[in-house]
């Protein structure tokens, strides 16, 4: 097990888990498997008073406030009402932090890590899709804002399974630590009671 310690604030930080991300095709698990097992890990949350963060992302109707850069991968991708609404299974929790971003990743233009800060959070758990974007620029983000990083690797997916893939053996290592939702849950119990 690569996950040796979970730090007495430790919040979970849910990326992307919204109508229109979360029915998409994503390997190597499937959007509802991801969903559930990000609820599993929030009730766990939850239940011990720690911090719940869901993040979307989000962009107005005429697209002023998307990433400006010039990509080979363009997208004219029309964007439905509803699609930014985070999934039922997870909404509803008058607690949880809600943050919205329009990048990539969520700290860069949020006020994510005043959030956390403000509330003594020193390692994140993350969660979401997908694994080689907006978990992955997430978790690169909060390794350079000193915050200790851990990643569901059954809780997160991509689009494709060699991004997934490389992602989980790459890069999360280099940025943290990595554990199943069943050995996170495991830990939590142990440390958290």
């Amino acid at each position: 097990m690569a996950l040796t310690a979970l730090d007495p604030c430790t919040a979970l930080v849910v990326i992307d888990l919204q109508r229109g991300i979360a029915g998409a095709p994503t390997q190597p698990y499937s959007g509802p498997e991801v969903v559930a097992r990000s609820v599993e890990l929030a009730d766990a949350f939850r239940a011990r008073d720690l911090p719940v963060v869901l993040v979307r992302v989000s962009f107005a109707a005429d697209g002023a406030d998307r990433v400006p850069g010039r990509t080979e991968h363009q997208s004219d991708r029309a964007y439905p009402e509803g699609w930014d609404v985070i999934v039922d299974e997870l909404s509803g929790h008058e607690g949880d932090i809600h943050v919205t971003k329009h990048n990539w990743g969520a700290f860069h233009g949020t006020d994510l890590d005043v959030q956390l800060r403000r509330r003594g959070v020193t390692q994140i758990v993350l969660t979401g899709i997908a694994t080689s974007i907006g978990v992955e620029s997430t978790a690169r983000a909060a390794y350079e804002h000193g915050y200790h990083v851990t990643v569901a690797t059954d809780a997160v997916t991509d689009l494709a399974p060699e991004t997934h893939d490389n992602s989980i053996r790459n890069i999360f290592p280099r940025l943290g630590e990595t554990g199943t939702t069943a050995e996170i849950l495991q830990l939590l119990d142990k440390t958290h009671g």
